[in-house]
Order: structure tokens, then sequence, then C-alpha cells
């Protein structure tokens, strides 16, 4: 099997854990298996760089300091190794048999980043290649680096380019957990999560795998979270599944726009859960949900409008700080789900440009961490997915 295990700072936070990490992997090739390592910076080493720079450095010189915990990790690595009697190297941005390329507006080269990575296939019989994570080689040379979560990018883009059975990413934490084992009793491993289910936990403070590493996968790689102190780099740990897909969908039936006004309405504790409520009582369904400070807005079939207005307005009696109820039909809404959306700069920009040029009107924009909603009057629906189709 081939596989890329990228190690994390913590796993690589000192001696002791370092040898941990050299011990799995020589368990990993003593068993037959081809493999390239990802490691990151120790510990916080990246942070603390960062705090010290405390002048007017230009971009190329930060990334040539911040590159330098990066460059320690794959030499202890590799050192590691080497004592267990595996034959290891280290490579690093500047070597002839580097990787990861980027262009002039720092993006990844990805045609010269797969011929590259394809290249380094040939030496996996031989030797276990020490990449560093989180770097890059610029179009002329220099050091770059590829953001936060770098580092899982680099083993996930590797992965994938490689022709990889598994990405393993050894972390601090024994795959996706049920809840913060820190924070709540009882949290356990989760098995198996999709890639738009980790990313909404990522992009909600889950800090497991960097979003922007996945968007990386495609459909025939395997990528595993694991504990540093699992031991065995082939086994437990949660595997992520499936892969990032652009997605439009129009929903066949149009929608009714319940908006509810009051007074700092999105401040006062217990009351979107007291509208949500009472409508889920009665088996209403809500399909989309948007708040500003004043109001409210929630969005149900139109068959159901009128029972749904009847209940809300009910909830404005008994609320004082809710002040009114009003209803807006029919509504067609567009949802486009999947790749980085919300947080491809510009994005917004890009969906809304051809509606303003087609003076078509958006009565709401409702965007999560997967997904953007689209929705605008009935009448405009068809058009309006016809211009979304053209941008995706």
């Amino acid at each position: 099997m081939r596989v890329v295990a990228k190690f994390g700072g913590t796993s690589l936070g000192t001696g002791d854990r370092i040898s941990r990490a050299a011990d799995s992997i020589e368990a990993a090739v003593a068993d037959g298996h081809e493999l390239a390592v990802v490691a990151s910076a120790m510990g916080s080493t990246t942070d603390d760089l960062l705090e010290e720079i405390t002048f007017d450095a230009s971009e190329a010189d930060r990334a040539e300091i911040v590159s330098m915990g990066e460059r320690t990790s794959v030499r202890m690595l590799k050192a590691a190794l080497s004592a267990r009697g595996v034959d290891a190297t280290f490579l690093e941005p500047g070597a002839d048999d580097w990787p990861v390329v980027t262009n002039e507006y720092g993006e990844v080269d990805a045609e010269t980043t797969r011929e590259r990575a394809r290249a380094l296939l040939d030496t996996l019989d031989d030797t276990v290649p020490v990449l560093t994570g989180f770097l890059a080689e610029g179009p002329d040379g220099t050091v770059s680096t590829l953001g936060r979560g770098g580092s899982d990018t680099t083993a996930v883009m590797l992965g994938t380019y490689m022709d990889a059975d598994e990405v393993v990413i050894v972390t601090d934490v024994e795959g996706v957990m049920t809840g913060d084992p820190h924070a709540v009793e009882g949290a356990r491993n989760v098995g198996e999560i999709s890639v738009d289910e980790l990313r909404n936990l990522s992009f909600r403070g889950a800090e497991v795998v960097a979003p922007s590493a996945l968007s990386y996968k495609d459909a025939s790689l395997d990528v595993r979270v694991v504990h540093y102190q699992h031991g065995d780099l082939l086994t437990g740990g949660t595997t992520i599944e499936g892969t990032f897909e652009n997605l439009v969908d129009l929903r066949e039936r149009p929608l009714a726009c319940l908006t509810v006004a009051g007074r700092s309405i999105r401040n006062e504790p217990g009351v979107v859960q007291s509208l949500a409520g009472a409508l889920g009582d009665a088996d209403i369904n809500i399909d989309v949900v948007a708040s500003g400070l004043d109001s409210v807005t929630l969005y149900v079939d139109t068959d159901e409008a009128a029972e749904a207005e009847n209940i809300l307005h009910q909830q404005v009696i008994e609320h004082p700080v809710v002040a009114s109820v009003t209803v807006d039909e029919p509504l067609a809404i567009i949802r486009l789900t999947g790749g980085e959306l919300p947080t491809q700069p510009g994005i917004i920009h890009e969906i809304v440009e051809p509606f303003a040029e087609e003076r078509i009107q958006i009565h709401d924009l409702v965007t999560s961490a997967t997904s953007v909603a689209i929705v605008v009057a009935w009448p405009d629906r068809e058009r309006s997915l016809e211009l979304v189709q053209d941008l995706f």
C-alpha cells in the first residue's frame, strides 16, 4: 500500500515524540508499504518565530524565517529514521526532487507539482522521502508558504498526485470526536465522516484537518486522522469520506418568506428557538433561516405559509420583544454547494454580478461553510438557475 503520512506539530513536539513517529514509519516500511512523509514544524515553532518578527520584514524574508521550523523537523525525523536503519532522505524547497511549486500569484502550480510528485514515485521503492509541510517553491526559486493548515494541504495534494491509497494525518486527537473531550464528558471517536461534515465543523472551530486541504482529495484517496500515541499508521482513527463537488440545485416547489420583526430580536435568548420550535411542533419544515439584528426570516413551503403565519403570529402575541410577522411569496431558492465557496475571495461578487446585470433582484443570500443559497422571485427562477450554472 502507498501511504502519505503527515505528522503535525504536536506529534513532533519533543524528541520522544519524534522517536515515536519514526517507530511507526519503520513498522509500516517493514510491512512492505511505500511511504512518503510530510512533517510540520515541531510544536509551536512557527508561531514562536512569527511572534519574534517585530520588525518590518518583507514577505520573502518572513517565509524564509518561518520555514526554519519545518526544515528542522525533517532533519530530525530523517535522522531518527536513519538511526533505525530506514533509508530516508529529507526534501525542502530548493532541492532537486522538491515537488510543490507555486506560480507568480502564490497559488499552487498544479500541473508542475503533479509532474514532480509523479517523479517522486520512482524513489519510494528505495527510500522514505521526508518533506517539509507548509512550504512551497516559488517560480523564482524562493520559498513561499501555503498558509494555515499548509502541511495538511501538502499531504493531501501529494497523496492525490502520487496516486496514494491513503493519507494519514497524525495529530493530537484520536480522529474526529463527538465533542471536545476537554469540555464534555463521554466524547468518543467518530469512525467515519464526510468531507462536507468535517468542513462545517472545521469552520466552526474544530481544528482536525484544514478544509483547504480536503479540496485536493479525490474519490479514490482515503484520508484518515489518528492520534500520535496510537502507534499504528494503518489502523484506527477517523476516515474522511467523499469529495467536494460544486452542485447547483433549484428547489422544485416555491417557498414563502415569513419575516418576524422585533427590536434587537437576535440578542434575545430563546426567541429564535421558540419560533422554530412552534413550527416544528406543527410539522412545518423550515427550509432556510436568516437573521438580522431586528428580524428573523424563515422560509417554508408555500402550501404551509398560512398555517405558519398564524403560528408565528401567536408567538408575536406571546413575546413582547417581537413586534410583527409578514409573508412574502412565492419565492425560489437556488443552492450552490461544495468546494471552497464562501471562503474564496470575491466569490459572492462573482455570484451576484450576473444577477445585477440581468436586473434580477436577490431577495436573500444565505451562506454556510459549504453552500450559498440564493432566493429570488419565483418567475425569475429558471433564468437565475442558468446564471449560476454558467458560473459553476
